[in-house]
């Protein structure tokens, strides 16, 4: 026995096999005759000195040897795969992938990819909208929008604008309450998806930064930000509108925010890839476009008066 490795050939096919347990779907996923994948496996046996595979009745089964050596190959290949993967993706300046959260994509990117695809047109666009936490590996993710507190070790991080909550409507509906003391008659809509922060950034915590005693809010609640937002758009209610996800719209005049203050959510998206890629060229430009796009609307935020929570 020999600590030189055998090929890589014997240990792709042995990994192929474990995984299946079966030589036959082994052999059809690595595009090879039954017969030349059980000669690999034969010389890495061989090679390691003992049998990795029982040959049973139209079945196989791992020895001591082979669940020994079994899960540390699999995951080598998955590293290489993953390694190989992300070095080819550095020659690439085609294609963008970007994962953000299904509000932000919803509310902040769409509205807005038509002219960041006018610009570059060279660059195709993916999008996954999802609040699963992804790997840049693991899912080959060029760019990853967050949002929170914490803070990102290992990546390069950006923090994007200060995000507060303002209470939002339709115009027709701000002339049915014109006061903060009317609004608590309204239809307060309920945006859960940030109850996590801590303190609080609901309707209490608004209503006591503007000086009026709370009321419980009855409206509809939505743990999905941009559903909120979609509600207070169709006249619902009032809610309370996160400032990425509302003010496009207050820029356009679809929604009015005629209360003030805003509360300071103490939290921010931050613009993430992997530390020494930041200035990759697809990654570089849609940095750049976002921060152009969130300048726009520095008019609106600058007549907001940001509050903090009440402890």
């Amino acid at each position: 026995m020999t600590d030189r490795l055998p090929p890589l050939t014997a240990l792709r096919a042995f990994e192929a096999a474990a995984r299946h347990m079966s030589f036959a779907k082994a052999a059809e996923e690595l595009n090879v005759t039954p017969a030349a994948l059980s000669f690999q496996i034969k010389s890495l046996e061989e090679h390691l000195g003992t049998p990795v595979f029982r040959r049973l009745n139209r079945a196989v089964a791992l020895t001591e040897a082979g669940e020994t050596l079994a899960p540390g190959c699999s995951e080598g290949f998955h590293q290489l795969a993953a390694a190989w993967g992300a070095t080819r993706r550095l020659q690439d300046t085609k294609i963008l992938t970007v994962t953000a959260g299904p509000a932000f994509t919803a509310k902040w990117m769409a509205p807005r990819l038509y002219e960041f695809a006018q610009l570059h047109p060279d660059i195709e666009l993916r999008f996954s909208a999802s609040l699963r936490r992804m790997d840049f590996e693991r899912d080959q993710i060029d760019v990853a929008i967050r949002f929170g507190v914490e803070t990102d070790t290992g990546l390069f991080s950006l923090p994007l604008a200060d995000e507060w909550v303002v209470p939002v409507m339709t115009p027709k509906l701000a002339a049915d309450f014109p006061t903060i003391e009317s609004l608590k008659d309204a239809v307060l809509i309920v945006d859960q998806s940030i109850d996590f922060l801590k303190p609080a950034c609901d309707w209490d915590a608004w209503f006591k930064i503007a000086g009026v005693s709370p009321v419980e809010a009855h409206g509809p609640r939505f743990s999905q930000a941009d559903h909120a937002v979609d509600a207070a758009l169709a006249g619902v209610g009032v809610t309370l509108g996160r400032r990425a996800l509302v003010i496009k719209y207050l820029m356009e005049g679809q929604l009015v925010a005629p209360f003030q203050p805003a509360l300071n959510t103490g939290a921010r998206f931050r613009f993430l890839c992997r530390d020494g890629m930041q200035d990759k060229p697809q990654i570089r430009l849609f940095r750049e476009w976002m921060l152009r796009e969130i300048d726009k609307g520095r008019p609106v935020a600058d007549q907001m008066t940001i509050v903090n929570p009440n402890p």
